[in-house]
């Protein structure tokens, strides 16, 4: 494809919306080996995958995610003239909320787990419960772009929904150390129960203020203790109940040393008992297991997202500074909002775009993540083509990665062609190799070069 740009004075310098990232045929390679190893761990476990568009009504996203999520909302225009029921006074009021909710009524999504629970509604009499899915897509926030925060990335979605078993928990925390594993990425995985951030609130007097204690001390990493207890004031949290929340915020110990000191704090609570009953069963069966990852009770663990109503987890990286890496939860009602009461649901999220910037930093993707083609067959002309062209198809059939050179140009092009897209071997077929039914391999990096049989070709290659 050729562009061609006519006018160069008034042509626009190319550029992406901030908070995006093209990625380079390498780059991409290496986006699917994240993909193709989160995939393959989900389907270990019985996970079927699912797609959902890009965009759905704002009456399916809005209210689900607290607050501070839709304002985090991105809004599509309704197409047409959708100013038309505007009037002048409303237009010169420029409240952005009401204008929004007048002339848009679609969002880009913001996250995963809420349209899958509108597809779960709308599909429900055509799946099996307890249904479990992955789903592998993009997803946007209007969010201040930084260093490991996108507005548009992607997310690594499995949730299991139909169930209340905590078995479901442990899965999950079986993939997660699993994923991570094959990552060669050493993490912690965070754990907390928001049944415990209730008693909390409880025992602190502030029941009714439970969004804002968890959006609030979700935010300890990132601002600091003195900042978390600042934003608990301004949202009306009493000096009383900062003080008493002091103490459990900076609890520290062994997970099970924490629970004995919840279990006295959280004793006249019946919600936060029953929390501090699930984080004990989670430990417990997890301990059965041979999961490598670090697994940390972390009372300062909110998520910040409203329909987290049980067992909720984080996971960090150990070796690279960035935040979250995989998150979620239990979700007890999701559905609730759409029509289907009562059904329990539990899923993670992997951050591929984090992910991808971790593993590039520590340098742990494998030689063959980004495997293109292998060799390069060098064009002298039509005679030449007719001879390579079903060498050529036999090595794509045998499945290594091969092609041929589209035109005969000079062969220092091709050969500079070769070292561009680092193509390890390059093969030559002249005169004297058509003789011999046989074709000349060059090994790039060595400089090496063999007269050999097609046979001799698969050989070489494939013990590269």
């Amino acid at each position: 494809m050729h562009l061609n740009f006519i006018n160069h004075k008034t042509m626009q310098k190319p550029a992406i919306p901030k908070g995006t990232r093209d990625f380079s045929p390498e780059e991409t390679a290496k986006r699917n080996y994240i993909f193709d190893t989160v995939r393959s761990v989900f389907r270990l476990y019985g996970f079927k995958q699912i797609e959902t568009p890009a965009m759905e009504n704002l009456s399916t996203l809005t209210g689900k995610y607290g607050e501070e999520g839709d304002k985090l909302l991105f809004k599509i225009l309704n197409s047409g003239g959708f100013l038309s029921e505007i009037s002048d006074d409303e237009l010169l009021n420029r409240n952005p909320v009401r204008l929004a909710n007048k002339i848009c009524e679609k969002g880009l999504r913001y996250d995963l787990t809420v349209p899958f629970a509108r597809f779960v509604v709308m599909h429900r009499n055509e799946i099996t419960f307890p249904f479990k899915r992955f789903q592998i897509q993009p997803v946007w926030r209007a969010d201040r772009p930084q260093k490991g925060r996108y507005r548009e990335f992607y997310q690594c979605d499995a949730d299991m929904i139909g169930s209340d078993s905590l078995l479901n928990e442990i899965e999950l925390i079986q993939i997660m150390d699993e994923v991570y594993r094959r990552f060669g990425i050493r993490v912690c995985i965070k754990i907390n129960n928001r049944k415990i951030l209730s008693g909390i609130a409880e025992m602190i007097g502030e029941a009714g203020k439970i969004t804002d204690i968890t959006v609030a001390i979700d935010k300890l990493d990132k601002i600091g203790l003195e900042k978390v207890n600042e934003e608990l004031a301004s949202r009306g949290i009493s000096e009383t109940a900062i003080a008493k929340l002091q103490p459990v915020i900076l609890l520290s110990g062994s997970n099970r040393e924490k629970l004995n000191v919840l279990k006295d704090v959280l004793k006249n609570s019946g919600t936060g008992m029953k929390g501090i009953e699930e984080i004990e069963t989670i430990l417990n069966k997890t301990d059965l297991l041979p999961v490598a990852s670090k697994l940390e009770l972390d009372l300062t663990l909110a998520r910040g997202l409203n329909y987290y109503t049980g067992a909720i987890f984080e996971v960090k990286a150990l070796d690279v500074e960035i935040g979250s890496i995989t998150g979620g939860g239990r979700y007890d009602n999701l559905t609730g909002v759409f029509g289907l009461p009562d059904v329990s649901g539990v899923g993670i999220s992997f951050g591929a775009d984090r992910i991808f910037d971790v593993l590039n930093q520590l340098n742990l993707y494998p030689e063959n993540s980004g495997r293109q083609t292998q060799v390069l067959f060098v064009n002298f002309g039509e005679k030449e083509e007719n001879y390579l062209l079903p060498v050529l198809s036999g090595l794509r059939k045998s499945g290594i990665p091969a092609e041929i050179y589209p035109e005969a140009a000079k062969l220092k092009k091709q050969f500079a062609y070769a070292d561009d897209n680092h193509i390890p071997f390059v093969a030559i077929a002249g005169e004297n190799e058509i003789g011999e039914g046989k074709i000349t391999l060059k090994n790039m990096a060595t400089g090496e070069q063999r007269l050999i049989s097609f046979e001799e070709v698969l050989i070489m290659i494939n013990e590269r």
